[in-house]
């Protein structure tokens, strides 16, 4: 490499930086059943303690994405005891995660729930965490929805959505100076015949009509097979709407591989668009880098530092691009 290629390197690496999933640490399985290892996390020290460790390692981890229901087992009053573990293992408390699907009153959806009832639990939840999200001084708030239905004409898909505009809008609303709501989408799973925000252009009409505080999430495993992700990623970068990413790789369907082990390339190309943006409009992308995987064979730790390694090398490569001859040889 040239000298000015080393220094492109080197500056992209000191400005990158990628979160790491507290449920990461912890047993986990398939709808089929769960798969113990020795070494997983058991509380919410011990996913901190790895997480600290891979900090350690790699220096690119400083944050720890959190879920409510299982980080936080006594709600409001476990963030004392989340900030003394943060402190004391060198991480900060990362993105909050709301957990609007695990419960039995969610069975038909949760802020789509025809029960008002239920729509009221779930917005409560999502207000506690804003409110974890607050005394921690965490900045965004990642938002997943399991919402949707099995079978056709069992939902009424119309008034779902203005549930899910006026249940988001409300969130919005309580969110302080410097904190953001991503709203995350899927194809599929649970739901198979409907899910209420399916893809990125339903997550991001959902969050512009939220308010100017809330981005999209793209999770790479939630697409269909063969999508072009990075070209979502250019036409929300171009509407100022990309706030974070849940990396993993898959092979089928959602499979929360370790990055890179399936398609490496996928994530460079996302990673090149993302800097070919910055490049071409003079402006730093403010986008959350996290992970989301589920290590159900490998080594939960062994897993986490190769997927912080590859996204470190993608993301070198990626600054390896002459942007300028690139789009020279593009208007040819």
């Amino acid at each position: 490499m040239t000298t000015k290629q080393h220094e492109n390197v080197f500056k992209a690496l000191d400005s990158f930086s990628i979160e790491l999933p507290s449920w990461g640490f912890a047993n986990t399985g398939t709808r089929f059943g769960k798969f113990t290892q020795a070494a997983a996390a058991t509380s919410t020290e011990e996913k901190f303690s790895d997480a600290g460790h891979i900090h350690s390692l790699t220096g690119v981890c400083p944050t720890v994405a959190l879920h409510v229901l299982w980080d936080f087992p006594e709600g409001t009053a476990s963030i004392g005891d989340v900030q003394r573990y943060a402190t004391k293992h060198g991480v900060r408390p990362g993105a909050i995660n709301p957990n609007v699907f695990q419960d039995q009153c969610y069975k038909h959806g949760s802020l789509g729930n025809p029960d008002p009832e239920v729509r009221k639990t779930a917005l409560r939840h999502l207000l506690d965490s804003v409110e974890i999200q607050t005394k921690l001084g965490s900045r965004d708030l990642s938002l997943w929805f399991a919402d949707g239905s099995n079978y056709p004409g069992t939902q009424n898909m119309h008034q779902r959505r203005k549930w899910f505009e006026e249940g988001l809008a409300e969130t919005h609303r309580h969110l302080v100076d410097g904190q953001r709501m991503l709203v995350e989408y899927k194809p599929f799973e649970p739901a198979f015949y409907h899910t209420d925000i399916a893809d990125w252009g339903m997550a991001l009409l959902l969050a512009q009509a939220a308010g100017p505080k809330a981005r999209v999430l793209v999770d790479t495993g939630h697409h269909y097979q063969a999508q072009n992700i990075e070209q979502i990623v250019v036409w929300l970068l171009g509407s100022g709407m990309l706030g974070g990413f849940h990396f993993n790789d898959r092979r089928y369907a959602d499979d929360d591989l370790t990055m890179g082990s399936i398609d490496p390339y996928q994530v460079f190309r996302i990673f090149h668009e993302i800097r070919f943006f910055e490049w071409n409009s003079g402006q730093r992308a403010d986008i959350a880098y996290m992970v989301d995987q589920s290590h159900n064979l490998k080594g939960k730790i062994e897993a986490m530092i190769q997927t912080v390694q590859t996204a470190e090398e993608l993301f070198a490569k990626a600054a390896l691009v002459d942007h300028k001859r690139l789009a020279h040889a593009q208007g040819m």
